[in-house]
């Protein structure tokens, strides 16, 4: 570092997370090994709850690093960066997280739609960014590439859980004959 200038970088986020009102995990991707172990993600994920769960704000400087957060009905979704990253970039990709998510759920945003629809929303997050590079903060595109049709895939363009599920109403539909 030449002159405390940092050099400009596409990894821009460390992680994505979706607590619970109770401070657990349901979704979280990490793109760096800042925390490595599973224990030491949840120790911050549970640090980060306790510290953002009764606050008004939407963004906290927390263990050298810039979290922005929202909360809805019984979830909180978080969006963490380095320190030096820009709280807007961060807060765009929250946004897009967020009104995905909803749109998936069909503006029925609470844990149990989430857990229902968690393949999806592990899509949304992957399309939104991939090891820690954004790719898309548009939620009306991300839920396009989410939702594709299966009907219109053959076996190798699907995704594990579209193949899983093309498999359960097969078996049904057979079995109701």
């Amino acid at each position: 570092m030449d002159g405390g200038i940092l050099e400009p970088s596409l990894y821009m986020v460390k992680a994505v997370a979706i607590l619970d009102n109770d401070g657990n995990r349901l979704v979280t991707k990490y793109y760096d090994d800042q925390f490595p172990t599973s224990k030491e993600q949840k120790a911050f994920e549970k640090n980060l709850f306790n510290k953002t769960h009764k606050a008004n704000s939407e963004i906290i400087m927390f263990e050298g690093l810039t979290c922005v957060y929202r909360s809805n009905v019984d979830l909180f979704f978080y969006v963490v960066g380095s320190s030096q990253e820009n709280e807007l970039i961060l807060a765009s990709v929250l946004n897009a997280l967020y009104e995905s998510v909803s749109q998936i759920l069909r503006k029925n945003v609470e844990k149990r739609a989430l857990l229902d629809n968690m393949d999806a929303v592990f899509l949304a997050v992957d399309e939104i960014c991939d090891g820690g590079i954004i790719l898309d903060s548009d939620a009306t595109s991300i839920v396009q590439k989410v939702s594709l049709r299966t009907d219109d895939l053959n076996i190798g363009e699907q995704t594990m859980a579209q193949v899983l599920q093309s498999a359960k109403e097969q078996i049904k539909w057979s079995l109701l004959k």
